[in-house]
Parts: structure tokens; sequence; C-alpha cells
């Protein structure tokens, strides 16, 4: 029963906010996010103590609050723009996103390989995938499994419409890792959301001056394929545009052994995760535990 209403709440996303006004859905799922934000439920509470990490002392309580509900409207935000995206034109698609700094995947290609991508749950991570996709660019990621199974291959479906190859990220025929590598000698740009560890089997690292564990999975894929890795965090700049701007590419050490070499790597991606979410921190969308003291 419970699948079934998550599967209806997604199909009914899906539908309706595609079927209305743009205008109209925009104030929709903003009324939904500020009744979110004022029900103060776990998953707000958590948005504020992640918040509180980035900000720390330098908000204060009535700051804090302010800056957790235009959270909030921003995380509904790219819910409405995921449920809408696969009506937007091409035209519509390359209006709505910039990407500074795209030279490089030209210029990589031209070298022969693709470029790996770090990215954190900020901005709208699958516009900027459209927008990859709507330049001519191949674009090759990896999806978590999601529960029910119906709500994932409605994801898997909703990416691939929009030109993304969506590896699962485990029960494929072949390991991910080992398409990705295949894919990248191949010129494709591969972006991997690499902010929340999945597996307690991450890398550990100092992250807005706490502990926290990031996934090794960039960093170790650019080390075994010698594609270069750049990290990007993405950001609302007006209420119909988002930007992001490649960084790097990441100085991973090259000499060493192969662990203390990921650790190093991983700790820069970090750093630059931190540094991008620091400029505009409601559009950070991290509404579970992440720090080691709270997964304790």
């Amino acid at each position: 029963m419970r699948d079934r209403a998550i599967e209806w709440v997604y199909g009914a996303g899906w539908g309706l906010s595609r079927a209305m006004p743009e205008s109209l859905a925009t104030r929709l799922f903003r009324y939904a996010a500020d009744r979110t934000f004022r029900g103060d439920g776990p998953q707000v509470r958590r948005l504020r103590a992640n918040l509180r990490r980035v900000v720390g002392t330098s908000v204060d309580d009535a700051g804090l609050d302010a800056l957790t509900r235009d959270a909030m409207r921003s995380y509904l935000r790219y819910w409405m723009e995921a449920f809408r995206l696969p009506s937007y034109s091409r035209a519509d698609v390359l209006e709505r996103f910039e990407l500074e700094g795209w030279e490089v995947f030209d210029q990589h290609r031209r070298e022969g390989t693709g470029v790996v991508l770090a990215i954190p749950h900020s901005g709208n991570w699958d516009l900027a995938g459209a927008w990859v996709c709507a330049n001519g660019w191949p674009l090759t990621t990896v999806a978590q499994r999601l529960k029910p199974e119906a709500v994932y291959e409605k994801f898997l479906k909703f990416r691939r419409g929009l030109g993304m190859e969506i590896l699962p990220h485990s029960g494929g025929e072949r390991p991910a890792a080992a398409v990705l590598a295949e894919r990248l000698s191949a010129g494709h740009i591969v972006p991997l959301v690499a902010d929340r560890d999945l597996t307690s089997q991450g890398i550990e690292v100092e992250f807005f001056g706490a502990k926290t564990r990031m996934p090794a999975g960039p960093v170790l894929l650019s080390i075994r394929t010698h594609a270069p890795l750049y990290t990007v965090v993405l950001r609302y700049d007006s209420p119909t545009h988002c930007y992001g701007k490649i960084e790097g590419p990441v100085p991973i050490p090259d000499t060493g052994r192969l662990a203390a070499r990921v650790a190093a790597g991983t700790q820069l991606v970090a750093d630059a995760f931190a540094a991008g979410i620091a400029v505009q921190p409601a559009d950070w969308h991290m509404l579970q535990p992440l720090w080691l003291d709270d997964l304790d």
C-alpha cells in the first residue's frame, strides 16, 4: 500500500505539474515548501542542522530559520522543475541553464578522453544533465536504486528521455565502474553526485569543520582512467535559471599508494564542494544526516 501511494504521488507530480501553467506550479510548490517548513518535521530540522554547519555562528537563529525556509523552497523548486523538465524544448533547456567553463569538454574530447564531474546535491542536476545532452555531448551517469521499483523505473525513463545514459549503481549486467571507464575512453561526460556516502565505506574527509564520509568513486575513476576530474556546484541565480561553474581539474596526487591518493583527492573534492556551497547555502539540498557525529 505504501509503495503504491509513493508511486501515485510521483505520477501525479509528473502529470499535474506539467498540465498547469508554470506560474501556478511555482506558486503551489512554494506553498508546499512553506507549509513543510512551518511543520518543522524531522527533515526540516535536519536541513536546519546541516545548514548551521555551513554558516557556523555567522548567522543568528532568525537568519538560520530564513535560510532553512529558502532552502526548502529551493528543494521543492528542484522537484517542480524535474517534473516539468520532460515538457521543455531544447531551446528551453539551453535558456534555463548556464555552465561556465564548458570549453574543457571539447578540449579533453579532442585529446581522446571524457571528463569526470563530481557534483553535490545542489541546484538542479537534472536540468544540468539535460543541458549537456542538448549541446550534443554524450553523458553517462549512475543512479541509486530507489524503492519502490516502479518509481526507480520512472526516474530511469525520465532521465533517459532527456538524453542521458543511466547505469544502475548495483544489479546491472556489468559493474557500473567498468562501463563508465569505457564511456570515458569514448569521450563521454560522467557526472557523479558525490557529497553523501551511501555505503558506509566512503573516504573520511573534513567538511565545514567536522568529519564526514564521501564516496571514493569520482577520484578512483579519474585515477584508473586518466580522465580529468572537475567539480561543479550548481545554484539558482534567477526564478527561471540555474548556473554552474566548472572548477579544476582536481590535482589528485600522481604518486604514492592508491589509498592515500584517493583520500587526498576526495578531500580536495570536499573542499571544492564547501567553497561552492558556501556561496549560496540555500541551494544545497541535504535533508539527511551527513556528518559522522550526527550518524552516531
